[in-house]
């Protein structure tokens, strides 16, 4: 394997060991079973919107969540009244505010009493909500105290201290300051989780096609090699010039084991500094997987077949075609301006371009020999998913996957690993993602069954590819439709993926008798071309 063969090889398995494979569109309702419940105390905790008004012109907006005591508030922000917002007088509101409210929102500060004490003392007083400002950064989920009496009729939402502090001034600059309070809900559906549906099928057609295309176009190789010079095939074989990855049982095996370290050192190191790490990690990536699907593309047209055929000799890269060349400029570029301009709107764009060319150049390098290799290989990725999105839980107190893949600690959008877009419907806005892991692996077994289909000569119909990829699609169709009966909690997408498109290829290859086969050889049964059958001899007439 050449230099650059190698570097390919390497970019891809790094790429594969920071595989994250969640699926999520964000949490709005969270059903904590932790936190005491009883009744007139059972609300969910929901997230709730509070813009704010001065002189009937919206400024600005902040989030907040619900307690779990008090009615729910309204979901739609046209029926949600914007009302005067007032200062609460004690601020901690540990008694009736000594002004008569007549149907405002009342700011209190946390503190001094419990959270259904300062509401009941806000409901006296004349208040039609209360607004409790946290006294620390982030949100805290109000409760009710074993003896509080919870027959309560005004709202309670808490907002964090940073929101406290911004009202404060906006009502110090001030006289008529409005707010409203609603939860809007998510829709069913949203247009962005067709997209990337759209985006994880598509990628994994095209990089199938393309590993298919290039086995038969090896094997056409070997086949002439084998009539005309098969010590010449022998010697080539040696060099193990294909420049592709196979993966072995141990590997399939050392993956999630090694996978599951990373992802523990990406929980624990995760901040700033080691996202933007990351950050130059998946641009080197990217920069190689647009390359390569670049050069590939343009090659296929005649007026690139010189450049592509002619090589340059570079250092520690080794051969490399003019077009190659011409093409890297282009390819850095992109990824440097996606590096530098990440966080803006169209930030994302950037991103699930260079996220896709990597994943059909790994798509196209590394494979899986044979069905034994990808059952396992799949298998040990299905609890993999399960214990670092749900079983994680038990021992850090919060999903490590999905921690991971939100960056919730480094102040960032996530790692850069990963797909997403922005949700175009939903009122609270955010991305839907897909992890690389839940197109990569049920990819390299879904661009397995094509090259054997093509090998084994089958139409699509008889072949494996056809229902492999049906399979996946409906597998991840079911991870979406599972993501939002859940509210927006992050799933395990090869939970639903793996059983789908592993369950239908064996069922099929046990069916139609060449499961064995499949698992072992991974290529259907061929003569050699070069050894030719002896005829039997005709009997000699008198």
């Amino acid at each position: 394997m050449d230099s650059k063969s190698a570097l390919r090889a390497v970019c891809g398995l790094l790429i594969l060991l920071f595989c994250l494979s969640p699926v999520f569109g964000g949490d709005i309702v969270h059903q904590d079973d932790k936190a005491p419940k009883r009744p007139g105390c059972d609300n969910n905790f929901v997230l709730v919107k509070v813009p704010i008004y001065i002189d009937g012109k919206q400024v600005t907006e902040f989030v907040g969540v619900g307690a779990r005591f008090g009615p729910t508030l309204e979901s739609k922000e046209k029926h949600a009244n914007q009302t005067r917002l007032a200062a609460a007088d004690p601020p901690d509101c540990c008694k009736q505010p000594i002004d008569k409210l007549t149907g405002e929102v009342i700011l209190v500060y946390r503190g001094n009493c419990s959270f259904t004490a300062k509401t009941k003392f806000a409901e006296a007083g004349g208040a039609s909500a209360i607004l409790i400002i946290n006294n620390h950064t982030e949100l805290f989920k109000m409760v009710c105290e074993d003896d509080d009496d919870v027959n309560i009729r005004i709202p309670a939402v808490m907002l964090p201290q940073d929101a406290g502090a911004s009202l404060e001034q906006i009502m110090q600059k001030n006289a008529d300051v409005k707010v409203q309070l609603y939860s809007p809900k998510r829709p069913a559906v949203d247009v962005a989780e067709v997209f990337l549906w759209l985006m994880a099928v598509g990628t994994i057609l095209c990089a199938s096609y393309w590993s298919a295309w290039s086995a038969r176009e090896a094997d056409v190789e070997k086949d002439k090699f084998l009539k005309d010079a098969s010590d010449e095939l022998l010697s080539m074989e040696g060099n193990n010039s294909s420049g592709f990855v196979d993966i072995s049982m141990t590997s399939a095996v050392l993956f999630v084991v090694i996978a599951s370290c990373f992802l523990v050192m990406l929980y624990k190191l995760m901040s700033v500094w080691f996202i933007d790490v990351l950050v130059v990690l998946f641009a080197i990536g990217g920069v190689e997987g647009l390359q390569t699907c670049l050069v590939a593309l343009l090659s296929s047209f005649r007026w690139f077949e010189r450049p592509a055929g002619s090589f340059v000799k570079v250092p520690f890269f080794g051969a490399v075609s003019y077009l190659t060349l011409a093409v890297s400029p282009f390819c850095i570029a992109f990824a440097v301006l996606w590096a530098v301009f990440r966080r803006v709107n169209f930030g994302w764009m950037g991103q699930d371009i260079l996220g896709i060319a990597l994943i059909i150049t790994v798509l196209q390098i590394i494979r899986v020999p044979n069905l034994k290799v990808g059952t396992v290989l799949l298998s040990c990725a299905f609890l993999y998913d399960i214990f670092w999105v749900f079983v994680s839980k038990w021992w850090f107190h919060e999903s490590v996957m999905i921690e991971v893949a939100r960056g919730n600690k480094s102040g960032e959008d996530g790692i850069p690993m990963l797909l997403k877009i922005p949700r175009m419907f939903d009122p609270w806005g955010g991305y839907s993602i897909i992890g690389f892991g839940d197109i990569i692996l049920p990819g390299l077994v879904v661009a397995f069954s094509l090259r054997y289909d093509w090998l084994s000569k089958k139409n699509l119909r008889a072949g494996y590819f056809l229902w492999a990829i049906i399979a996946y699609g409906l597998g991840l169709l079911i991870t979406y439709v599972a993501l939002n009966l859940m509210d927006g909690h992050g799933q395990p997408a090869l939970l639903y993926i793996v059983p789908f498109t592993l369950g239908t290829f064996l069922t099929l290859g046990r069916k139609r008798g060449d499961l064995k086969n499949l698992w072992t050889r991974g290529e259907p049964e061929r003569p050699c071309p070069h050894v030719q059958q002896e005829q039997p001899s005709q009997p000699q007439s008198q």
